[in-house]
Protein backbone atom coordinates (compact mmCIF):
# COMPACT_ATOMS: atom_id res chain seq x y z
CA UNK A 1 0.00 0.00 0.00
CA UNK A 2 2.71 2.22 0.66
CA UNK A 3 4.80 1.82 -2.25
CA UNK A 4 1.38 2.66 -4.17
CA UNK A 5 1.33 5.99 -2.92
CA UNK A 6 4.93 6.30 -3.46
CA UNK A 7 4.57 5.41 -7.16
CA UNK A 8 1.16 7.41 -7.93
CA UNK A 9 3.32 10.46 -5.92
CA UNK A 10 6.15 9.88 -8.62
CA UNK A 11 3.89 9.90 -11.30
CA UNK A 12 2.23 12.92 -10.06
CA UNK A 13 5.71 14.62 -9.77
CA UNK A 14 6.53 13.79 -13.62
CA UNK A 15 3.43 14.79 -15.01
CA UNK A 16 3.64 18.02 -13.19
CA UNK A 17 6.88 18.38 -14.51
CA UNK A 18 6.29 17.56 -18.23
CA UNK A 19 3.51 20.23 -17.89
CA UNK A 20 6.26 22.79 -16.79
CA UNK A 21 8.44 21.69 -19.31
CA UNK A 22 5.64 22.02 -21.98
CA UNK A 23 4.49 25.35 -21.31
CA UNK A 24 8.03 26.80 -20.64
CA UNK A 25 8.78 26.02 -24.43
CA UNK A 26 5.15 27.12 -25.57
CA UNK A 27 6.38 30.11 -23.75
CA UNK A 28 9.14 30.77 -25.42
CA UNK A 29 8.29 29.86 -28.73
CA UNK A 30 5.44 32.27 -28.27
CA UNK A 31 7.31 35.19 -27.25
CA UNK A 32 10.30 34.88 -29.33
CA UNK A 33 9.70 37.18 -31.95
CA UNK A 34 8.95 36.34 -35.31
CA UNK A 35 11.42 36.66 -38.60
CA UNK A 36 10.80 39.71 -40.28
CA UNK A 37 9.68 39.08 -43.89
CA UNK A 38 11.20 41.94 -46.21
CA UNK A 39 9.09 41.41 -49.56
CA UNK A 40 9.68 43.91 -52.79
CA UNK A 41 9.04 43.34 -56.14
CA UNK A 42 10.57 43.87 -59.75
CA UNK A 43 10.06 46.94 -62.09
CA UNK A 44 11.14 47.88 -65.35
CA UNK A 45 11.70 51.07 -67.62
CA UNK A 46 8.54 51.71 -69.10
CA UNK A 47 8.58 54.15 -72.02
CA UNK A 48 5.31 56.21 -72.90
CA UNK A 49 4.89 56.66 -76.68
CA UNK A 50 2.58 59.60 -77.96
CA UNK A 51 2.51 61.93 -80.89
CA UNK A 52 2.78 65.98 -81.48
CA UNK A 53 -0.44 65.86 -84.01
CA UNK A 54 -3.98 64.95 -82.80
CA UNK A 55 -5.60 62.61 -85.06
CA UNK A 56 -7.22 59.05 -85.11
CA UNK A 57 -5.75 55.47 -85.28
CA UNK A 58 -5.10 54.69 -88.59
CA UNK A 59 -3.53 51.31 -87.60
CA UNK A 60 -1.18 49.57 -85.20
CA UNK A 61 2.16 47.84 -86.28
CA UNK A 62 2.86 45.28 -83.24
CA UNK A 63 0.78 43.43 -80.83
CA UNK A 64 0.76 43.26 -76.72
CA UNK A 65 3.88 40.83 -76.20
CA UNK A 66 5.90 41.18 -79.35
CA UNK A 67 9.42 43.07 -79.35
CA UNK A 68 10.46 45.96 -80.72
CA UNK A 69 13.70 47.46 -81.86
CA UNK A 70 14.50 51.19 -81.40
CA UNK A 71 13.46 53.26 -84.65
CA UNK A 72 10.88 50.70 -85.48
CA UNK A 73 7.53 52.37 -86.64
CA UNK A 74 4.84 51.38 -84.35
CA UNK A 75 1.94 53.56 -84.75
CA UNK A 76 0.39 55.28 -87.67
CA UNK A 77 -2.05 58.42 -87.15
CA UNK A 78 -4.13 59.52 -89.77
CA UNK A 79 -4.48 63.41 -89.38
CA UNK A 80 -6.38 65.54 -91.96
CA UNK A 81 -5.36 68.64 -90.75
CA UNK A 82 -1.90 67.78 -91.49
CA UNK A 83 -3.25 66.86 -95.37
CA UNK A 84 -5.23 70.02 -95.56
CA UNK A 85 -1.92 72.62 -94.36
CA UNK A 86 0.31 69.96 -97.14
CA UNK A 87 -1.49 70.72 -99.83
CA UNK A 88 -1.94 74.85 -99.01
CA UNK A 89 1.73 74.86 -98.47
CA UNK A 90 2.50 73.56 -102.22
CA UNK A 91 0.07 75.89 -103.75
CA UNK A 92 1.35 78.77 -101.72
CA UNK A 93 4.48 77.58 -103.15
CA UNK A 94 3.59 77.19 -106.96
CA UNK A 95 2.26 80.61 -106.37
CA UNK A 96 5.90 82.30 -104.71
CA UNK A 97 7.24 80.85 -107.47
CA UNK A 98 5.72 81.98 -110.42
CA UNK A 99 6.70 85.38 -108.68
CA UNK A 100 9.90 84.87 -107.85
CA UNK A 101 10.57 83.65 -111.53
CA UNK A 102 8.60 87.30 -112.84
CA UNK A 103 10.30 89.56 -110.69
CA UNK A 104 13.83 87.37 -112.16
CA UNK A 105 13.45 87.46 -115.10
CA UNK A 106 11.97 90.68 -115.73
CA UNK A 107 9.64 91.85 -118.52
CA UNK A 108 8.45 90.12 -121.91
CA UNK A 109 9.96 90.85 -124.89
CA UNK A 110 5.69 91.80 -125.90
CA UNK A 111 5.76 94.21 -122.84
CA UNK A 112 9.33 96.09 -123.90
CA UNK A 113 8.15 96.24 -127.48
CA UNK A 114 4.87 98.59 -126.24
CA UNK A 115 6.98 100.75 -123.83
CA UNK A 116 9.17 101.32 -126.75
CA UNK A 117 6.34 102.19 -128.93
CA UNK A 118 4.57 104.42 -126.48
CA UNK A 119 8.09 106.33 -125.84
CA UNK A 120 8.46 107.17 -129.45
CA UNK A 121 4.88 108.11 -129.87
CA UNK A 122 5.03 110.86 -126.85
CA UNK A 123 8.34 111.63 -128.46
CA UNK A 124 6.59 112.44 -131.83
CA UNK A 125 3.74 114.48 -130.10
CA UNK A 126 6.32 116.25 -127.92
CA UNK A 127 8.22 117.21 -131.45
CA UNK A 128 4.78 118.26 -133.08
CA UNK A 129 3.88 120.62 -129.80
CA UNK A 130 7.39 122.03 -130.22
CA UNK A 131 7.19 123.72 -133.24
CA UNK A 132 3.54 124.41 -132.77
CA UNK A 133 4.66 126.64 -129.74
CA UNK A 134 7.56 128.18 -131.72
CA UNK A 135 5.30 129.11 -134.68
CA UNK A 136 2.98 130.94 -131.83
CA UNK A 137 5.76 131.92 -129.86
CA UNK A 138 7.11 134.30 -133.71
CA UNK A 139 3.45 135.27 -134.66
CA UNK A 140 3.08 136.48 -130.57
CA UNK A 141 6.34 138.86 -130.99
CA UNK A 142 4.80 140.20 -133.98
CA UNK A 143 2.08 140.71 -131.72
CA UNK A 144 -0.26 138.73 -134.29
CA UNK A 145 -1.78 136.38 -131.54
CA UNK A 146 -2.94 137.04 -128.17
CA UNK A 147 -0.99 135.91 -124.92
CA UNK A 148 -4.05 133.57 -124.16
CA UNK A 149 -3.30 131.46 -127.30
CA UNK A 150 0.68 131.69 -126.60
CA UNK A 151 0.15 130.61 -122.45
CA UNK A 152 -1.91 127.47 -123.99
CA UNK A 153 0.47 126.27 -126.61
CA UNK A 154 3.58 126.38 -124.11
CA UNK A 155 1.16 124.09 -121.86
CA UNK A 156 0.56 121.42 -124.66
CA UNK A 157 4.36 121.57 -124.93
CA UNK A 158 5.76 121.19 -121.79
CA UNK A 159 2.80 118.31 -120.92
CA UNK A 160 4.07 116.85 -124.12
CA UNK A 161 8.06 116.65 -122.86
CA UNK A 162 6.58 115.32 -119.55
CA UNK A 163 4.77 112.58 -121.20
CA UNK A 164 7.89 112.00 -122.99
CA UNK A 165 9.89 111.61 -119.70
CA UNK A 166 7.18 109.06 -118.09
CA UNK A 167 7.25 106.99 -121.37
CA UNK A 168 10.78 106.89 -121.25
CA UNK A 169 10.98 105.94 -117.43
CA UNK A 170 8.33 102.90 -117.97
CA UNK A 171 10.57 102.16 -121.52
CA UNK A 172 13.77 101.80 -119.13
CA UNK A 173 12.21 100.08 -116.51
CA UNK A 174 10.93 97.41 -118.57
CA UNK A 175 14.24 96.87 -120.28
CA UNK A 176 16.36 96.72 -116.59
CA UNK A 177 13.29 94.46 -115.08
CA UNK A 178 12.27 94.51 -111.48
CA UNK A 179 13.78 96.52 -109.07
CA UNK A 180 16.54 95.00 -106.72
CA UNK A 181 14.20 95.72 -103.35
CA UNK A 182 11.16 93.59 -105.41
CA UNK A 183 13.55 90.79 -106.47
CA UNK A 184 14.84 90.49 -102.82
CA UNK A 185 11.10 90.30 -101.42
CA UNK A 186 10.12 87.94 -104.29
CA UNK A 187 13.11 85.36 -103.51
CA UNK A 188 11.86 85.92 -99.50
CA UNK A 189 8.36 85.09 -99.73
CA UNK A 190 9.57 81.86 -101.59
CA UNK A 191 12.07 81.18 -98.64
CA UNK A 192 9.05 81.63 -95.93
CA UNK A 193 6.64 79.11 -97.96
CA UNK A 194 9.69 76.87 -98.15
CA UNK A 195 10.20 76.85 -94.11
CA UNK A 196 6.27 76.21 -93.90
CA UNK A 197 6.61 72.93 -96.17
CA UNK A 198 9.60 72.18 -93.68
CA UNK A 199 7.40 72.57 -90.67
CA UNK A 200 4.49 70.26 -92.86
CA UNK A 201 7.23 67.95 -93.37
CA UNK A 202 7.99 67.56 -89.37
CA UNK A 203 4.23 67.15 -88.91
CA UNK A 204 3.70 64.58 -91.38
CA UNK A 205 6.56 62.67 -90.16
CA UNK A 206 4.79 62.82 -86.36
CA UNK A 207 2.21 60.71 -87.92
CA UNK A 208 4.60 58.15 -87.99
CA UNK A 209 5.03 57.10 -83.87
CA UNK A 210 8.63 55.74 -83.34
CA UNK A 211 10.13 53.12 -81.16
CA UNK A 212 12.56 54.90 -78.40
CA UNK A 213 14.29 51.62 -77.24
CA UNK A 214 14.58 47.77 -77.49
CA UNK A 215 11.61 45.83 -75.83
CA UNK A 216 8.32 44.56 -75.56
CA UNK A 217 5.06 46.31 -76.35
CA UNK A 218 3.68 46.54 -72.62
CA UNK A 219 0.00 48.32 -73.33
CA UNK A 220 -1.68 49.68 -76.28
CA UNK A 221 -4.20 52.37 -75.23
CA UNK A 222 -6.87 53.77 -77.37
CA UNK A 223 -8.47 51.41 -80.54
CA UNK A 224 -7.87 51.54 -83.94
CA UNK A 225 -10.29 54.52 -85.13
CA UNK A 226 -9.97 56.51 -81.50
CA UNK A 227 -9.22 59.75 -81.46
CA UNK A 228 -5.95 60.71 -79.63
CA UNK A 229 -4.95 64.33 -78.55
CA UNK A 230 -1.49 65.76 -79.22
CA UNK A 231 0.99 64.57 -76.56
CA UNK A 232 -1.59 61.78 -75.43
CA UNK A 233 -0.17 58.48 -74.77
CA UNK A 234 -0.73 55.76 -77.51
CA UNK A 235 1.78 52.72 -76.28
CA UNK A 236 3.76 51.45 -73.76
CA UNK A 237 6.97 49.86 -74.62
CA UNK A 238 9.38 47.65 -71.48
CA UNK A 239 12.85 47.87 -71.29
CA UNK A 240 13.29 44.27 -70.17
CA UNK A 241 17.16 45.03 -69.87
CA UNK A 242 16.64 47.77 -67.49
CA UNK A 243 15.43 46.14 -64.49
CA UNK A 244 15.43 46.76 -60.44
CA UNK A 245 13.64 45.92 -57.30
CA UNK A 246 11.91 47.79 -55.18
CA UNK A 247 11.87 47.29 -51.14
CA UNK A 248 10.15 49.06 -48.24
CA UNK A 249 12.42 48.70 -45.47
CA UNK A 250 12.35 50.37 -41.77
CA UNK A 251 15.36 52.47 -40.59
CA UNK A 252 15.67 50.29 -37.82
CA UNK A 253 16.61 47.24 -40.50
CA UNK A 254 18.73 49.50 -42.84
CA UNK A 255 22.03 48.25 -41.38
CA UNK A 256 21.85 45.66 -43.75
CA UNK A 257 21.10 47.69 -46.48
CA UNK A 258 24.00 50.57 -47.31
CA UNK A 259 24.68 51.89 -50.90
CA UNK A 260 26.77 49.62 -52.43
CA UNK A 261 25.67 46.39 -50.35
CA UNK A 262 25.65 43.52 -52.30
CA UNK A 263 22.30 41.06 -50.52
CA UNK A 264 20.52 38.24 -51.87
CA UNK A 265 16.91 37.31 -53.32
CA UNK A 266 14.68 35.09 -53.94
CA UNK A 267 11.92 35.50 -56.18
CA UNK A 268 9.01 33.04 -55.85
CA UNK A 269 7.27 32.92 -59.03
CA UNK A 270 11.20 31.68 -60.30
CA UNK A 271 11.46 28.87 -58.26
CA UNK A 272 14.02 28.41 -54.87
CA UNK A 273 16.97 29.98 -56.28
CA UNK A 274 18.39 33.15 -54.91
CA UNK A 275 19.46 35.75 -56.74
CA UNK A 276 22.52 38.67 -55.85
CA UNK A 277 21.59 42.55 -55.90
CA UNK A 278 23.30 45.51 -55.15
CA UNK A 279 21.61 48.36 -53.48
CA UNK A 280 21.78 51.34 -55.44
CA UNK A 281 18.80 53.71 -53.67
CA UNK A 282 17.80 54.56 -50.50
CA UNK A 283 15.35 57.71 -50.38
CA UNK A 284 12.91 58.42 -47.11
CA UNK A 285 9.40 57.53 -47.86
CA UNK A 286 6.45 59.91 -47.29
CA UNK A 287 6.64 60.65 -43.32
CA UNK A 288 2.81 60.46 -42.59
CA UNK A 289 2.73 57.09 -44.14
CA UNK A 290 5.94 55.42 -43.37
CA UNK A 291 6.28 55.81 -39.28
CA UNK A 292 5.62 54.07 -36.29
CA UNK A 293 6.53 54.10 -32.63
CA UNK A 294 9.24 51.20 -31.61
CA UNK A 295 7.33 51.35 -28.05
CA UNK A 296 4.04 51.62 -26.88
CA UNK A 297 5.28 53.69 -24.15
CA UNK A 298 8.53 56.14 -25.14
CA UNK A 299 10.77 54.99 -27.96
CA UNK A 300 11.01 56.90 -31.06
CA UNK A 301 9.22 57.00 -34.34
CA UNK A 302 10.40 54.68 -37.15
CA UNK A 303 10.44 55.95 -40.64
CA UNK A 304 10.54 53.49 -43.62
CA UNK A 305 12.99 53.68 -46.28
CA UNK A 306 12.38 53.44 -50.13
CA UNK A 307 15.85 50.80 -51.00
CA UNK A 308 16.32 49.93 -55.09
CA UNK A 309 18.15 46.97 -55.81
CA UNK A 310 19.83 45.97 -59.48
CA UNK A 311 20.69 42.58 -60.40
CA UNK A 312 24.44 41.69 -60.86
CA UNK A 313 23.38 39.11 -63.31
CA UNK A 314 20.71 38.41 -65.84
CA UNK A 315 17.48 37.09 -64.23
CA UNK A 316 15.69 34.74 -66.93
CA UNK A 317 12.03 34.71 -66.72
CA UNK A 318 11.82 38.19 -64.59
CA UNK A 319 9.06 40.15 -65.24
CA UNK A 320 8.04 43.38 -64.03
CA UNK A 321 5.62 42.67 -60.99
CA UNK A 322 7.04 39.95 -59.36
CA UNK A 323 7.29 39.35 -55.57
CA UNK A 324 11.16 39.29 -54.48
CA UNK A 325 11.73 38.39 -50.64
CA UNK A 326 15.12 39.35 -49.58
CA UNK A 327 16.93 35.99 -48.10
CA UNK A 328 18.53 36.92 -44.61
Amino acid sequence: MKHQKEGSLLLGVVALLTVVVVVAVVGVLALRPEKTLIQGEAEAAEYRVSGKVPGRIEMYLYEEGEQVKKGDTLVVIYSPEVEAKKKQALAAREMAEAVNQKAQNGAQREQIQGAYELYQKAKAGEEIYRKSFERVQRLYDKGVVSAQKRDETEAQYKAAAATVKAARSQYEMALAGARAEDKAAAAAQVSRVDGILEEVAAAEAERYLLSPCDGEVNERFPKVGELVGQGSPVMSIVDLTDVWFTFAVREDMLSNFAMGSVIKINIPALGTATYPVTVTHLQAMGTYASWRSTKQNGGYDVRTFDVKCRPLETIPGLRPGMTALVVE
